[in-house]
């Protein structure tokens, strides 16, 4: 009898844990298409470089990964908050046409689920309502979690650097970065 209730408890128990892994799925997705159509809006309103201030948790704009036929909401800010509506652009880093590096981090569950698929040469999308702006994958490259040499905040030339998790298919908290750099074209 006891075992029976046992078994009991643990099916109830893990199909209770698919429902909420469930949800937090569908939470996500919500949250993303609610920015995306954000990012639409924004990229209509056309204004000059010099008055583009996006605030902290603001939709800016979207990037566009033709090879993955994605385009995802670009939010300015890469707290979790940020994070769970898109592309978070880290406030510190420079936009395009400020010749600095472009810094954009994703989660790799959620936005940026196949950058594993994009090589050397494929195209990256920014567009801002002040512009379109392409970018070519020139290398990537996988480094711990806690290398802080990647954003260098240097402003000699532009470059966009995608981060994101690794490896893809962890569970739990992942012990690398998987990073991609852009040059403009």
């Amino acid at each position: 009898m006891c075992q029976k209730f046992i078994s009991a408890l643990l099916i109830t128990a893990g199909f209770c844990l698919l429902i909420v892994g469930y949800l937090r799925i569908v939470d996500g997705q919500r949250e993303i298409d609610q920015s995306f159509q954000s990012a639409q809006a924004t990229i209509q309103q056309k204004v000059q470089k010099d008055s583009f201030a996006p605030q902290a948790g603001e939709t800016i704009g979207l990037l566009h990964i033709p090879k993955l036929k994605a385009e995802l909401p670009i939010v300015e800010g890469t707290e979790a908050d940020d994070l769970a509506k898109g592309v978070g652009h880290f406030r510190e880093s420079y936009f395009p046409n400020e010749h600095g590096q472009i810094v954009l981090s994703g989660h790799r569950d959620t936005v940026f689920r196949r950058t594993g698929e994009l090589v050397k040469g494929d195209q990256l999308i920014i567009e801002l309502s002040y512009g379109y702006f392409v970018y070519e994958i020139e290398k990537t490259k996988i480094v711990t979690k806690d290398d802080k040499r990647i954003i260098t905040l240097q402003q000699e030339k532009e470059e966009l650097i995608l981060t994101t998790c690794y490896p893809f298919s962890f569970i739990g908290p992942a012990p690398n970065r998987y990073i991609i750099y852009g040059k403009r074209v």
